[in-house]
């Protein structure tokens, strides 16, 4: 594999000469005065690209694995029940971790492919009665199926069965990339990582809490001690970390918080549509459809494609990486040898975006599907070309 190539996976991404010249600083005492300079810019920017003013933002050495761990552990006990749909790999994990915790999961099954079913969220909110659902718990965007979900609609949904469920939102591949509000969808933990839209290698876990949430924290008796956030806001106050923090990473944390204020957050998901758009122009000219069921839930960080019945998609991943030293993402779990995914988000430009759309074509000439060699370049291109970068 190429490291002069970029990646097309979607996560980790692509990451900037200066962010990781951020990461790669000299050890410093991060119990010093110096440690909060980066701390406190780092959590102010998070909570900003949430679109929140008053989350409590946490920041642990981990990944989103760790962050769904902190949701759960610090608000619920054993035994409450939340409110989960499986419409791909990641739903999927969330709820098995939920069970490995002693939580009860009601288990909405959805066709992957699809998003979540929020009418289907309400009849069952509306039923429970006893308010015996706790959470409810939310993919924004399904990493394995290229499909988005509409959160907005999912907060809707709880307001109408007037239910005092919790909202919890994976935004992994979503926050950073696409719009994420988490004050005005009533959003209570978020959570996400550093190695997407963050554009970081992976290694931090980064959570926000609401008010609500942080209630809930007095009242849960989940066993937490390296995820517990009472032990990290207490530390936060002195500029600190209850044991030793990633401090390169959260120093990349800072500056990648700068940089995305900085092109505007709305100019940033314009471009992550705009890149996607042209993604999805050369699947069309390919033939090839999404594993996304409709244009209103295709992700814009992510595009998983159908590859011919019969063929395995996972040689198309070998291939790309083996030949053309190209990192495309494999298919997972129900869609495993049906689909390769391109991720479009993070460090990514449409110049970029067009040289993995040639890749995949000659990928699929070595292979024998039946492609023509520029077609879904062509498609590209002329998306790009009609439609420029907008700045607001």
């Amino acid at each position: 594999m190429s490291m002069q190539n970029p990646v097309f996976i979607p996560g980790p991404t692509n990451i900037p000469e200066y962010i990781r010249k951020a990461c790669d600083m000299p050890t410093i005492d991060h119990r010093s005065p110096l440690f909060g300079q980066i701390l406190q810019p780092a959590i102010a920017g998070v909570r900003r690209v949430l679109k929140s003013e008053n989350a409590d933002i946490f920041i642990f050495p981990s990944t989103g694995t760790g962050g769904w761990e902190t949701a759960v552990s610090n608000t619920l006990s054993p035994g409450d029940k939340v409110l989960a749909a499986r419409n791909g790999m990641f739903s999927h994990r969330w709820i098995d971790l939920c069970q490995r915790h002693g939580l009860q999961v009601e288990i909405v099954e959805t066709t992957w492919g699809e998003g979540i079913p929020a009418a289907r969220f309400e009849e069952i909110l509306a039923a429970d009665k006893g308010h015996q659902i706790k959470a409810v718990l939310a993919t924004h965007n399904e990493t394995a199926t290229g499909v988005r979900s509409d959160i907005g609609a999912v907060r809707h949904a709880m307001d109408a069965a007037a239910h005092p469920a919790m909202l919890f939102v994976d935004g992994v591949s979503s926050i950073g990339s696409m719009d994420f509000q988490f004050d005005n969808w009533g959003v209570d933990i978020a959570v996400t990582g550093s190695q997407k839209g963050f554009m970081l290698p992976a290694g931090l876990a980064i959570v926000g809490f609401s008010p609500k949430a942080m209630a809930a924290i007095g009242t849960a008796k989940l066993p937490r001690t390296f995820f517990d956030v009472r032990d990290m806001g207490k530390s936060y106050e002195r500029n600190a970390y209850p044991y030793t923090p990633a401090v390169g990473l959260m120093n990349g944390l800072k500056v990648a918080c700068d940089a995305l204020l900085a092109e505007g957050l709305e100019n940033v998901f314009a471009r992550h549509y705009r890149i996607a758009e042209g993604v999805r122009a050369a699947t069309r000219a390919w033939g090839m459809p999404l594993a996304a069921a409709s244009v209103d839930v295709q992700s814009d960080t992510v595009s998983a494609i159908r590859t011919p019945d019969g063929f395995d998609s996972g040689k198309f991943v070998s291939h790309a990486a083996t030949t053309y030293g190209v990192a495309f993402g494999v298919g997972l779990g129900e869609v495993a040898g049906k689909v390769f995914r391109i991720g479009h988000l993070g460090s990514l430009t449409d110049v970029m975006t067009l040289s993995g759309i040639a890749t995949a074509e000659m990928v699929m000439a070595d292979l024998g599907l039946p492609v023509k060699l520029g077609a879904g370049v062509a498609a590209a291109q002329e998306y790009y070309r009609t439609n420029p970068a907008k700045r607001s």
